[in-house]
């Protein structure tokens, strides 16, 4: 709102035709018909401080981006037919058995040997599966894309994902059933987080760090340095554990197969490829 000052108004003459403390010409009673009104006007009050806008979202947005892409290819294998899907999964996922046999019917030639390493990530087996991919994508792979960068974080997780895919491929290799899933990329991040979130100053190093970016640029140490730190230790320990029980107990629990190779492939890759794509120097 615009503020306007008052201005004193002149008084009206007193009872003895005086012009009270004015003068006819606008001067004091005392005669001096130039001198100012000597009470000052009251400043004009500041004007109103602008409002901090804060962000809508703190998640970098590469993460933002790959959960979107992750989202919308679900979106579009929900609302097409069933047979229209299947030629998405026999186009676009993991199956082995497509390196492995001579000759096995499926699409795509060489080309699709290829990609099929990398666009099996980006299909999943469910809106749960997707769900909970999406969560520890936000949970490891911020902290990652936030010292990555975009480049180097969307190659790092195409790496990972290949990464296990060539593990699973090695440990079934004549298995017909398509593997789908972020996981090993996912695992991926995770181990790559591993590297450097836990080091004094890093991003869980306190409650405010996640916030600091420099916690976010401070040099990592080597592998073998990194394996001393006791929450390392437990926190890869509890990835093979849960990772390889869960793998085990898939098929008994939920109905479907899991595989924890794949995710146990990208998770190296975190681990011994970090230093390839790590852009903060060394000390």
């Amino acid at each position: 709102m615009t503020h306007v000052p008052r201005i004193p108004a002149r008084p009206e003459p007193d009872a003895d035709g005086g012009a009270g403390p004015w003068s006819a010409a606008g001067g004091s009673a005392a005669g001096d018909d130039h001198s100012p009104d000597p009470r000052p006007l009251d400043p004009l009050p500041p004007p109103p401080s602008q409002p901090v806008r804060e962000p809508v979202f703190t998640l970098p947005g590469t993460v933002m981006a790959m959960a979107g892409i992750m989202v919308g290819v679900q979106l579009v294998r929900s609302a097409i037919p069933f047979p229209w899907d299947l030629n998405v999964l026999v186009w676009f996922a993991f199956i082995p058995v497509r390196y492995t046999t001579e000759y096995t019917g499926l699409p795509g030639g060489l080309a699709a040997d290829v990609w099929t390493f990398f666009t099996y990530a980006l299909l999943h087996g469910s809106w749960m599966h997707l769900l909970s991919n999406a969560f520890c994508l936000v949970a490891f792979g911020t902290p990652v894309a936030r010292r990555f960068g975009a480049a180097r974080f969307w190659t790092f997780s195409a790496v990972a994902a290949a990464g296990g895919a060539a593990v699973h491929l090695a440990v079934h290799p004549y298995d017909m059933a398509p593997v789908v899933g972020a996981s090993a990329a996912i695992a991926g991040m995770m181990a790559a987080a591993a590297r450097f979130v836990f080091d004094a100053g890093g991003p869980l190093a306190g409650l405010r760090r996640p916030h600091d970016p420099a916690a976010y640029r401070r040099p990592a140490r080597s592998l073998g340095e990194t394996m001393t730190n006791r929450s390392v230790i437990v926190f890869v320990a509890l990835f093979l554990f849960m990772n390889i029980a869960i793998g085990l107990a898939g098929s008994a629990v939920i109905g479907q197969a899991i595989a924890w190779e794949a995710h146990l492939g990208g998770f190296l890759i975190g681990l011994f490829a970090f230093r390839v794509f790590d852009p903060v120097p060394k000390v």
